[in-house]
């Protein structure tokens, strides 16, 4: 049963991850920089301070009896994860959401599993418990479902390029590629800083933190991540002359040649335009942030159920982040457009991953029971 709830923990967090960014499609004369700076303050900076205060007792005393090693080794880590994260949206704009997501989140999804009890020296004994080949089992073909839903991903991206050629224009797989492998490496680095920050959670579960001590770590990895994000995005900010965004939104959403033919009307009509415009850009950053972290407040919840194969954690969350991910495209009808072949390579892509969810979870079981 507690298996069971993990599972069920694991999927609400990877459900927050797949629509995390979804609020984005609604922000208005924003650039990258200024919408990914407004949602990193809440998701790594703001939401992790305030879960741990609501959800761990006596957080001043843990934050005191914690060991300072584990607290600077999740932080150092979770400065690699930020960097990951931003190579993950260049890498976007050169070979495509789909193909970045295979390549970056399949290694992620292997190497985020396998190192932490690899570094611990705890794989070897590991492989020779009861379910473990289960549990083995279910993370390679979570890769290879991955795998398979980024290429069904490509192939309609591909589709939709024969009805608009600006989308094959901007491949560009030399650049692309290298970032890919990047993000996916330094994205299992997150994994990893939850792993370090572990003695932390133990403190916070001396004082009654119960299942919620995994909160306490965020403080750390998700700060580290906010500070390698900020350098980038103020680098952003002073190359390009952004930072009157986050007043001025809606000056971006005219070209200069409409702005120079409106009337003093038209103007003020504009300036009044900008305010609704602002705040909506705010709440969808906010809802970014508040679904990005989510999905590991239920990852927490989620972990602590998991058993003697807690390492799996990330594999099931990386699995159903793209299970997720495609079932919402599916129900946007991002796949409207796509040819037979490409829906049938998505819909065995969608079934190979359900079937990694069943085995990774019956070897999560067999560990239990054993």
């Amino acid at each position: 049963m507690n298996i069971a709830t993990g599972i069920l923990f694991h999927a609400v967090g990877a459900s927050c991850a797949a629509l995390c960014y979804t609020p984005q499609k609604k922000v208005l004369g924003w650039s990258w920089q200024t919408y990914w700076l407004a949602q990193a303050v809440v998701c790594w900076l703001l939401m992790p301070v305030i879960g741990a205060f609501f959800t761990i007792p006596h957080l001043r005393e843990v934050l005191q009896e914690a060991p300072s090693a584990a607290m600077w080794k999740s932080f150092l880590l979770g400065i690699g994860y930020g960097v990951g994260g931003t190579a993950f949206g260049i890498a976007i704009r050169y070979v495509g959401f789909s193909l970045t997501y295979a390549i970056s989140v399949g290694i992620s999804c292997v190497l985020g599993t396998l190192i932490p009890p690899l570094m611990r020296g705890e794989l070897g004994a590991i492989l020779h418990e009861r379910g473990a080949a289960f549990v083995l089992s279910g993370i390679a073909l979570g890769a290879l479902g991955i795998v398979l839903c980024g290429l069904a991903g490509r192939y309609k991206e591909r589709d939709l390029a024969k009805h608009n050629q600006a989308l094959a224009a901007g491949f560009n797989l030399s650049k692309g590629l290298p970032l890919c492998l990047l993000a996916g490496v330094l994205s299992a680095v997150y994994g990893f800083s939850l792993d370090q920050g572990q003695p932390i959670a133990e403190v916070a579960a001396k004082y009654g933190a119960g299942n919620f001590q995994g909160n306490v770590i965020y403080i750390f990895s998700n700060s580290g991540a906010f500070l390698s994000t900020f350098l980038y995005c103020l680098y952003l900010h002073n190359k390009e002359k952004t930072w009157k965004e986050y007043t001025l939104p809606a000056a971006r959403a005219f070209n200069e040649k409409d702005k120079a033919g409106l009337s003093a009307h038209t103007e003020r009509r504009a300036a009044a335009f900008q305010q609704p415009v602002l705040t909506v850009n705010f709440l969808m950053a906010t809802l970014t942030g508040l679904l990005w972290y989510s999905q590991f407040f239920f990852y927490g919840l989620g972990h602590t159920r998991m058993g003697a194969y807690k390492f799996s954690s990330w594999a099931i969350h990386m699995i159903m982040l793209v299970l997720f991910s495609s079932l919402a495209g599916l129900l946007l009808k991002e796949w409207s457009r796509s040819r037979p072949p490409t829906v049938r390579m998505l819909a065995s892509a969608l079934l190979v991953l359900v079937a990694a969810v069943l085995i990774l979870t019956y070897g999560n079981y067999l560990g239990g029971a054993a």
